[in-house]
């Protein structure tokens, strides 16, 4: 057995796809990101370092925690200032933690057999202490590599977004190229899809899903693709401000629409350091975003 399927379901929580589900319907569907790049430290005027990334960090929970669906921390910039910023970030978690907010951490990890185990027990297993209610993975492994996080994911009421469509344009390359009759992100689709129709969980969202960059234009149709199928959150950056309308959303999304989940991170941080700003420009974007999506 593997030590990512030793753990037993948590007792007390919810499945991560039905607290998003509320969360949206209480907040809209907005997803916004912590994404200190030292440009932006610079505009608030802090000091590249530890200190400057902690009070970044929690400056945004104090202005957007409470008010939206989801937070979304980019650990590389947290990594980048080694053990301190590591230390940031689990302060950063626990502080999503207290106010309630639901957060999805940006790590997009993706390795085999136990060393992918070691990355779910450090991101999914209660106690752990980078511990988030969700986390980014990359499945260009193959999608049988995330079993562990997938596994865990389920069994501590956490969640898993799957990387399958993104914006870059290198991306492409990889994730349109036809293995056997199907294209590669399309094979990772069916596998998301696969998971949560076994899954246990109650409600209307899975716990598996999908980040699809909102503008990626008719991919998903080319590619033969069933985003309501997978009946998961589909994390989606580029809406509205950030170059996604109801137009594009339409191309992209279609019957899915309400599976998404915009993600948005300069479009609101540029506002800071204040924290009425910040949170004026969340509540901004999630009704854009919203609207959009209608």
């Amino acid at each position: 057995m593997s030590p990512a399927a030793s753990y037993q379901p948590s007792r007390t929580r919810r499945p991560f796809g039905s607290r998003l589900a509320d969360a949206m319907d209480d907040h809209g569907p907005l997803c916004v990101g912590i994404d200190p790049h030292p440009n932006l430290l610079e505009a608030w005027g802090l000091a590249d370092s530890a200190a400057g990334l902690r009070d970044f960090a929690l400056r945004t929970i104090d202005a957007v925690g409470g008010h939206v669906a989801a937070v979304k921390p980019q650990s590389a910039f947290f990594e980048r200032h080694g053990s301190a910023g590591i230390a940031v970030l689990e302060e950063t978690l626990a502080a999503l933690r207290d106010v309630g907010t639901l957060s999805v951490l940006d790590v997009k990890r993706g390795d085999i057999g136990s060393t992918m185990a070691g990355y779910a027990q450090a991101y999914l297993s209660d106690g752990a202490p980078l511990a988030a209610d969700s986390i980014t993975v990359s499945p260009y492994l193959g999608y049988g590599s995330l079993t562990p996080a997938l596994n865990l994911a389920e069994a501590s009421g956490r969640g898993v977004f799957v990387l399958a469509l993104t914006s870059n344009p290198e991306g492409a390359g990889v994730q349109h190229a036809v293995n056997g009759d199907q294209a590669v992100a399309a094979g990772i689709v069916e596998g998301v899809t696969a998971s949560n129709a076994q899954a246990s969980g109650e409600g209307r969202l899975g716990c598996i899903g999908l980040v699809i960059g909102a503008t990626i234009g008719g991919a998903v149709s080319d590619l033969g693709i069933d985003l309501q199928r997978a009946n998961g959150p589909l994390l989606a950056p580029g809406v509205g401000a950030q170059g996604a309308g109801p137009a594009e959303l339409e191309a992209v999304f279609g019957a899915a629409r309400r599976q998404v989940l915009a993600s948005t991170s300069r479009g609101v941080l540029k506002e800071g350091p204040s924290i009425e700003a910040l949170r004026k420009a969340a509540s901004a974007s999630s009704y854009e975003a919203a609207t959009a999506l209608r």
